[in-house]
């Protein structure tokens, strides 16, 4: 059997193993224990969560995309990406999630042909988390982390007409169908328009709430506003709550105008178009944003979201690896007047 037939098998493995919550189908293929531990504790709660949904799993469908493969020592070490459709029922009404993850799998010749020693995921929640944490995990070169101390601080709006001149300082509409279209357009790719981060999901959310009619509030100061200039003399100039996720949800919180939310105590009490932010560690610190696009069938949130792209994923994220026992919600409603 071929490492290509091996990657082929696994992918079906992965398939079944959703739909079991079991590890099993992956044991002829994967001998990789670390990561057969961290996906059964994955299982374990998709499981909960899915019979909390009344959600029955029908069928996954992954398409697999092997970006490059390199052989070192005898190993061939491959980077792949799975685009995985996954499909089930809430009181049998169809519920459907996308998914792109991607994954470095490492081969080495066994008997029967190869078998996978290792899976690194390249994207995850978990990895892109503590990255994020790291001097220059995020900014460009010139603004690492150690400016993060500033990204609380307030902001007074102020529009600089010169740079936004199609933006009128009034009230406005937010328009939750639009920035649920744009969510949808761009939930698997990166928007030329715009710098793509390493961690982007925060920028990606933030050009859904622009692309809805919210007003930026262009400051010309990292640290204050909400606001995406684009690159001028070879850098590219942003606000911090653009593209930091806990930026972005303290500016949501204490904006005095223009965009702005409010945080609502549970889940089904948001809409298309609203903020989840998340706390994995449970420490105050929010890393991660996504965007409200749907409803279930039980009334919860479904959301997208960019960097580990997802379109229609439950809004708990408890099949996260960045999951713990600890994470914690702030749950934002965007007014519909702005």
């Amino acid at each position: 059997m071929s490492w290509k037939t091996t990657l082929y098998d696994y992918v079906h493995s992965r398939n079944q193993m959703d739909i079991d919550y079991s590890v099993e189908p992956l044991l002829p293929v994967v001998k990789d224990e670390a990561y057969l531990k961290t996906q059964a504790k994955r299982l374990a709660r998709r499981e909960e969560t899915d019979r909390l949904r009344r959600l029955t799993p029908v069928k996954n469908e992954t398409r697999l995309t092997i970006a490059s493969v390199i052989e070192r020592n005898g190993r061939m070490i491959a980077e792949i990406q799975l685009k995985r459709n996954i499909v089930g029922q809430i009181n049998y009404q169809p519920h459907e999630e996308q998914r792109i993850e991607r994954e470095r799998v490492t081969l080495s010749p066994s008997d029967a042909g190869y078998i996978i020693e290792a899976i690194e995921p390249v994207e995850t929640e978990e990895a892109l988390r503590i990255r994020a944490a790291q001097p220059g995990g995020l900014m460009e070169a010139d603004d690492t982390f150690a400016a993060v101390g500033l990204m609380r601080a307030p902001s007074v709006p102020f529009l600089n007409y010169s740079v936004l001149p199609q933006i009128q300082y009034a009230r406005v509409s937010y328009n939750r169908a639009e920035a649920v279209q744009y969510a949808d357009q761009w939930w698997d790719k990166s928007n030329p328009s715009y710098i793509n981060f390493e961690v982007n999901c925060s920028s990606y959310v933030s050009q859904c709430l622009f692309a809805g009619g919210a007003p930026m509030n262009y400051t010309g100061k990292r640290n204050a506003g909400w606001w995406y200039k684009g690159r001028e003399k070879g850098q590219e100039l942003w606000s911090f709550s653009w593209a930091v996720a806990d930026s972005l949800q303290f500016y949501l919180l204490t904006s005095r105008s223009g965009l702005r939310a409010t945080e609502v105590p549970e889940a089904w009490q948001l809409d298309i178009g609203d903020v989840i932010s998340y706390d994995w560690d449970g420490d105050g610190r929010f890393q991660h944003s996504t965007i409200v696009t749907a409803k279930d069938a039980n009334g919860m949130p479904l959301v997208n979201a960019n960097t580990v792209s997802s379109k229609h994923r439950y809004w708990s994220y408890t099949d996260s690896p960045a999951y713990t026992e600890r994470t914690r919600y702030r749950l934002l409603h965007i007014p519909d007047t702005l």
